[in-house]
């Protein structure tokens, strides 16, 4: 590749930030901000259906699972839909889907009907995680993707809290409504803001629109100064993944997702209940609850950063064992004191790797021509974990306590140092090193 004639790629990764980055990064993050608030507002939502009468206990439990389903199908659909359309169509169509859907739940009259939209808004709130990351890879250069990536996984973190403050404020006074009225008017403007988008350069030349790539990287570029001694990243999108190579890496991705949804759904939002049965009371479980929201705020913002500092596969190695680690000294006391301080700091880990797997490892696992489809069946994979996870947590714990839990966290994560390590050894263009690589 010549100095003289760079690639796509090689531009677009010799760039620095201006700009149109945060134009484009801002419009990603409020859509990405409200898909986790619409994910996050089923626990406010469904308490308050149930108390009035709308919803029964296995509705509700009908509800939980037609998210994951649409979440599991939007993810698969969108990946290769994605791939084949390109970018910006799928990627205004998903936030259409979830937002509308979101608006019509206020006026569905009965649970069942919540239920189907409920799915609908799963099928686009999947699509949502799959384009949103993907898109943020495509664009912004790699030396400092890792930490606008971080920010990214920052913003969906930040609908957890933004759900539990919108319910405490006004869904006494207004009831279960009135989160789906947030949600769903939230996620249709940063629709109508997401209308202009650009498709991805990366993209359009891989399918051989080089002519309109050029036109669009040559306005980007407009914005702001390249840097020349970054044009020496090797620019691997230009480059044909081996055969048998997308097949290696879905699978390391797909353990990987599997590995941190089990974390989420086994146990980071089974950490009141767990300090409950330690001798907590209900009061303190719930403060803990916010409280951990914003550690993950913290672990996610952090592990954008790690991931350029350290490298994508050394930050989550360590952050794995130290999961393990700290989940350990959790299980193992009842002190009033040292147990909810390390509940706080088990979730930074957590949502490091939640912010490095979700938003850098797994889209830089592949290329252009085949990048949607491969972080969609990673993240079907992982919600597919999803559904059937908490299952199994429940009675684990009555049994076994949390030793048990510890069981099945430290299997997980070790499954996924071993994918990440060895599956998916220099399959990951920027794993080892952020910038020479």
């Amino acid at each position: 590749m010549s100095m003289q004639n760079p690639t796509i790629s090689e531009r677009l990764d010799r760039l620095s930030i201006n700009a149109f980055h945060k134009r484009l990064f801002a419009v990603v993050a409020i859509g990405m901000f409200f898909e986790g608030f619409d994910i996050y507002l089923a626990a406010s939502v469904l308490g308050d259906t149930f108390k009035s009468g709308f919803s029964t206990l296995a509705q509700n439990g009908l509800f939980i699972s037609a998210t994951f389903v649409g979440m599991t199908l939007g993810a698969l659909g969108s990946g290769f839909i994605g791939d084949k359309i390109g970018r910006n169509k799928i990627y205004q169509w998903n936030l259409l889907l979830f937002g509308g859907a979101a608006v019509a739940s206020i006026f569905a009259p009965n649970m069942t009907w919540l239920i189907f939209l409920r799915f609908l808004m799963g099928v686009g709130i999947g699509a949502e995680t799959v384009v949103g990351y993907s898109l943020i890879t495509e664009f912004f250069p790699a030396p400092v993707r890792g930490r606008w990536l971080g920010y990214i996984a920052t913003a969906v973190s930040a609908g957890l809290p933004a759900s539990a403050l919108c319910a405490y404020l006004f869904l006494p006074t207004f009831g279960w409504k009135v989160m789906f009225v947030f949600g769903g008017f939230g996620a249709l403007i940063a629709w109508l803001l997401r209308r202009e988008l650009p498709e991805s350069p990366r993209w359009l030349a891989s399918v051989g629109r080089s002519a309109e790539a050029d036109a669009l990287l040559s306005k980007i570029e407009s914005y702001g100064t390249s840097s020349p001694a970054v044009s020496s990243v090797k620019a691997a999108d230009d480059v044909l993944l081996e055969a048998g190579t997308f097949t290696r890496n879905a699978i390391a991705g797909s353990v990987a997702l599997m590995a941190v949804n089990t974390l989420i759904y086994g146990f980071i939002v089974w950490l009141p209940t767990f300090m409950v049965g330690q001798g907590e009371t209900i009061a303190k479980s719930s403060a803990f609850a916010l409280v951990m929201s914003i550690g993950g705020l913290i672990g996610s913002f952090a592990g954008g950063w790690l991931a350029d500092l350290a490298g994508r596969r050394a930050t989550i190695i360590t952050a794995g064992l130290l999961v393990i680690v700290l989940a350990s000294a959790f299980s193992g006391t009842n002190d009033p004191f040292y147990m909810p301080l390390l509940g706080f700091f088990l979730t930074l880990p957590i949502y490091v790797l939640v912010a490095v797997l979700f938003a850098i490892y797994v889209p830089e696992l592949f290329n252009t021509t085949t990048r949607l489809r491969g972080v969609g069946l990673c993240n079907a994979a992982g919600r597919a974990v999803s559904i059937f996870v908490p299952l199994a947590i429940g009675p684990t714990f009555a049994a076994y306590g949390l030793s048990g839990v510890l069981v099945i966290m430290s299997v997980a994560i070790f499954a996924m140092i071993g994918a990440v390590g060895l599956i998916g050894k220099g399959a990951a263009r920027y794993a080892s090193s952020p910038v020479t690589r």
